[in-house]
């Protein structure tokens, strides 16, 4: 039998935490290469620490992309997220790139041939997930420490809240009681800020935000909220910790609350299914659970490298089926062709479209009229409802 009563937690970091700042630039890359070239390939890789970025990686694309491009394109990225400071700033910050051409090995292996289909950008499973717990289909620690971050960042940037930085972090608990959330029990918020104010003053800017975020009734006792537990967070960002692309792949999906195939999304384009089979199968589960065929969905893939068709599908409804769950990966597969070449055209993933999935969760997104976040829209329930008679 499952836990039913229990206290689950997730983190979220906010766009200025180091590991965010790389995955931006990565994907700000990724963006430069579709919009030049739509079958580009980009496998972009960026480290930062105190006032240095390095950029590293493989491409094809258009020569007209080149290292001073990549440069610059980190250099607009680290602006965009408001980095200004002594020891980070977008203006003088030294920046080396290594990115190189493509491995002619790979793509032998990837590019469509003859009667070859594309196939996958590497080996790898994937796990996609949905739930009730939200509006969203999340899971509802996730989604809220993702907002929270999220309004921060939104009034910071439109001068709404003055002392703000721009790193931060986010940690909600939420008690479960037989098997829903029905509260937190306790809240963290670390965030950087201006030098002249204290843990308290912090303390109220951020209050609102929680407040504002969580179903009414739901703040945690006075004594759990913890908000810069430290005392002081004044340095941040790279300038307080190095970054890496891809460090945060448990922040960037369901928070722990489901599997995870271990591959990160930022810095890759779409014909690596590490990323755009994790989209697909989010994809299929949200559509399920908003199709009322079960409350909760957890769906893997898998794939080899160079092969077109997913090696398994697997469905688990943990219990809450209102169908025959045995059904669903085959039925998944007649209304979406889960080959790397149909996930893309079917979602749509060969455009500029990814350097604002690089913080606050690739999941639980509204879709955007020029198909960001297409993975979020759920217009395959009509389809999958007539499948089963419901």
């Amino acid at each position: 039998m499952p836990q039913k009563d229990y206290l689950f937690t997730s983190e979220s970091v906010s766009e200025g935490h180091p590991d965010k700042v790389c995955d931006r630039i990565s994907d700000s890359i990724v963006d430069a290469f579709l919009a030049a070239e739509p079958n580009a390939r980009v496998a972009a890789e960026t480290l930062c620490t105190t006032n240095f970025v390095a950029l590293a990686g493989e491409v094809r694309g258009p020569d007209s992309l080149d290292h001073d491009t990549y440069k610059q394109i980190a250099r607009d990225a680290i602006k965009a997220i408001g980095y200004e400071q002594h020891g980070f700033h977008w203006k003088d910050a030294e920046i080396i790139s290594h990115i190189h051409s493509q491995s002619a090995d790979i793509a032998v292996g990837v590019d469509a041939a003859g009667n070859k289909d594309e196939g996958a950008g590497d080996q790898g499973i994937m796990f996609g997930y949905a739930c009730t717990e939200t509006p969203e289909l999340m899971p509802a620690p996730i989604q809220y420490s993702h907002e929270i971050l999220r309004r921060m960042a939104e009034a910071r940037h439109s001068g709404a809240v003055a002392g703000f930085g721009p790193d931060s972090k986010s940690q909600v608990t939420l008690r479960y009681v037989d098997g829903k959330p029905v509260g937190a029990t306790s809240v963290v918020v670390s965030t950087q800020h201006a030098a002249d104010l204290d843990q308290e003053q912090v303390r109220e800017l951020v209050r609102p935000f929680v407040t504002a975020v969580l179903p009414d009734g739901w703040m945690c006792p006075e004594a759990e909220f913890y908000v810069n537990p430290t005392g002081r967070f004044v340095i941040g960002g790279p300038d307080g910790d190095a970054g890496l692309t891809g460090r945060k792949i448990i922040v960037d999906t369901y928070g722990g609350a489901a599997p995870h195939g271990g591959g990160a999304f930022s810095g890759k384009d779409p014909s690596k299914v590490d990323r755009s089979a994790a989209y697909a199968a989010r994809y299929l589960a949200k559509n399920v659970v908003a199709a009322g065929l079960a409350d909760r969905c957890t769906i893997q893939l898998s794939y080899a490298i160079g092969v077109s068709k997913p090696l398994s599908v697997y469905v688990n409804t943990d219990g809450t089926a209102r169908v025959d769950e045995s059904r669903l990966p085959d039925v998944l597969q007649q209304v979406m062709d889960l080959s790397p070449r149909g996930i893309i055209e079917h979602l749509g993933l060969r455009r500029a479209i990814y350097a604002r999935t690089s913080a606050y969760g690739h999941f639980g997104r509204t879709p955007d009229a020029d198909g960001g976040f297409s993975w979020e829209r759920t217009d395959l329930v009509d389809g999958l409802k007539a499948a089963f008679g419901a």
